[in-house]
């Protein structure tokens, strides 16, 4: 959640930003009272906190349908705890007068699987709505609340948004302060401001989004083609300066990579001038937990329109509509400054 108060002065006196980063919802679903067993009181035994990163989990009986309600009822705990404290910032703004003078952000990151099509958790599947259309809830002062915009946007686009409110010049060469010059920056976002005071119905025709290592997806806001890698899912190479420090809590020797070896190259992250540790990928190598092999040569192509709940996947059987999604999704890639691999390894250079 951001918010971000622009013209009347914040309490020491000048515009302020206030950045605040809540994990959750995530598991473990644990929550203390008075949220904890609250939407399943008929519960008997230890609650399930962690839900299993699982396709066909009912189906195959690895989990019954009664601990799948168990676990989106542990889930809901955590969203009304959340609720109750995000309200505390809200009253907050109250208290001060300042809803008349600052923008209020809610989004997120990405969505869980909680159960739909008898997926759970994150494991490797393609986005479906589910995972990657995730919420955005904007207070904007002076526009009345209550209504809704189905203009295309991305996560990206929220630090154009808070730039744009600041008047910090972002993109190729932009400094901190407007007028200044700096290194190389990319700009991929676009603001909502058009969008959120009404003098745009769009900011962008495409959204991208996926996983290392495993689909990379496109929208139009109508179609979503999703491709995955192809033939054997490489050239593929990390680019990092924190090779990394995610904290993996006794799953070290599943999770953590090996450090970097002589194959690394120091390099710049695509379209800048940040240097990084470049470590490529050969076959055998020891890879990320979440590159996903079942991505390879496995494509999904979507109308969202007509077909919401994305049961019927039309790739491979309109030809037209999956080429034109493909060209989106290369000139897409090469907008971002995706690096050459990676529309290699997709079959798309």
């Amino acid at each position: 959640m951001a918010a971000a108060g622009r013209t009347i002065p914040g309490p020491c006196g000048a515009p302020f930003l206030l950045f605040v980063d809540e994990f959750d919802p995530h598991e473990p679903f644990d929550t203390p009272d008075p949220w904890a067993g609250r939407y399943d009181p008929d519960w008997e035994g230890e609650l399930l906190i962690w839900p299993p990163y699982d396709v066909g989990a009912v189906e195959k009986g690895r989990l019954s349908e009664r601990e799948g309600r168990h676990i989106r009822a542990n889930y809901g705990s955590k969203l009304s705890m959340i609720d109750a404290w995000v309200g505390g910032v809200f009253d907050a703004l109250s208290e001060r007068g300042l809803w008349d003078s600052t923008a209020v952000i809610v989004c997120t990151d990405h969505g869980h699987y909680l159960g739909e099509k008898d997926i759970w958790g994150k494991p490797g599947v393609m986005q479906y709505e589910t995972l990657g259309h995730i919420p955005l809830l904007v207070h904007w002062p002076g526009v009345p609340g209550g209504s809704t915009c189905d203009a295309l946007t991305t996560n990206v686009d929220l630090h154009a948004t808070i730039a744009d409110v600041f008047g910090v010049k972002v993109g190729a060469g932009a400094g901190g302060q407007p007028g200044e010059t700096g290194p190389t920056r990319p700009r991929h976002g676009r603001s909502l401001v058009p969008l959120l005071t009404g003098s745009a119905s769009s900011v962008r025709d495409w959204a991208i989004g996926g996983v290392f290592g495993n689909w990379v997806q496109v929208t139009d806001g109508r179609r979503k083609y999703a491709r995955g890698p192809m033939g054997d899912a490489f050239p593929l190479s990390m680019w990092s300066n924190r090779w990394s420090t995610m904290p993996v809590h006794g799953l070290e020797d599943l999770v953590r990579l090996p450090p970097p070896d002589r194959r690394a190259t120091l390099d710049f992250m695509p379209g800048t001038d940040v240097p990084v540790i470049r470590q490529p990928f050969a076959p055998g190598d020891r890879l990320p937990l979440w590159v996903g092999h079942g991505a390879i040569d496995a494509h999904f192509l979507f109308d969202l329109a007509d077909d919401p709940g994305e049961n019927e996947n039309l790739a491979g059987r309109r030809a037209v509509a999956e080429s034109d999604m493909v060209e989106l999704l290369r000139g897409a890639l090469k907008d971002v400054e995706a690096p050459d691999e990676q529309l290699e390894r997709l079959g798309i250079a």
